[in-house]
């Protein structure tokens, strides 16, 4: 695992002795702790001015391990603190000045999304926030999110409320549309996540309905399993996919 930095100053730079790293090394080192994490959202963070690697006189980038702990810092606070860019960055700029801000865990003080804090985004969820605190928390627009619930992306809770899986969904829709691609674009994605899903439930809804405690609760954790189970079949499908239109 990576260490997360004590402070944001000098990233960008590489002291004597630092072995720079390319985008591709940086990546396979971050994978461990970010399976997630891609070429795409590395530069994504650059452009937002959250990481400032060197480049070479062709143009490459070149990255010192300072700023490595700086990209593990800010995954680390977008994945287990929900906090937007702007708060990240803030907070990173404070830490450059010396001044200390911990982050209690799940959340940052007054952040929109301390209501969803302490909570697996993997397991349904009773937290709950509102519109416009999951509009801050996503950074996202009134009309981005009038357009992602007209073709059903996110689905409010009665009430209006939004939990911890929304948030999560509105950020890649967020993050998707960088690249053009739009809500109308995502309705064969979303069809098939609940084509899965429905898969998942076939497999474990004779254990939810028994009556043993302990069985039921082997029916979450199978829930849980078989969903990363598919979720990572799926995105070798896709790499398999790729791979086979480049040849």
């Amino acid at each position: 695992m990576l260490r997360t930095p004590t402070g944001g100053a000098g990233h960008g730079t590489a002291a004597a002795g630092e072995r720079a790293m390319s985008i591709g090394t940086v990546l396979l080192q971050l994978r461990d702790e970010f399976p997630e994490v891609t070429i795409s959202k590395i530069r994504f963070l650059e452009t937002e001015g959250l990481i400032e690697p060197q480049r070479t006189p062709s143009g490459y980038r070149k990255f010192s391990p300072a700023d490595v702990e700086r990209l593990a810092q800010v995954l680390r606070m977008q994945r287990d603190h929900y906090l937007p860019l702007k708060v990240i960055r803030e907070h990173l700029e404070a830490l450059a000045r010396g001044e200390q801000m911990a982050l209690p865990p799940g959340g940052a003080p007054g952040d929109p999304a301390d209501a969803l804090r302490d909570q697996d985004l993997g397991q349904a969820t009773a937290a709950r926030i509102g519109r416009s605190e999951f509009l801050a928390a996503t950074e996202a627009t009134e009309e981005q999110l009038d357009e992602w619930e007209s073709y059903g992306l996110i689905v409010p809770a009665t009430g209006g409320s939004y939990d911890a899986e929304a948030v999560n969904v509105a950020r890649l829709v967020a993050d998707l549309g960088r690249f053009g691609l739009e809500p109308r674009h995502l309705r064969a994605v979303k069809a098939a996540a609940e084509r899965e899903a429905g898969l998942v439930e076939q497999v474990v809804a004779p254990l939810r309905r028994h009556r043993n405690p302990q069985t039921r609760a082997h029916a979450e954790a199978t829930a849980k399993e078989l969903a990363d189970l598919s979720v990572r079949l799926h995105a070798a499908l896709v790499q398999s996919a790729l791979k086979a239109g480049f040849h």
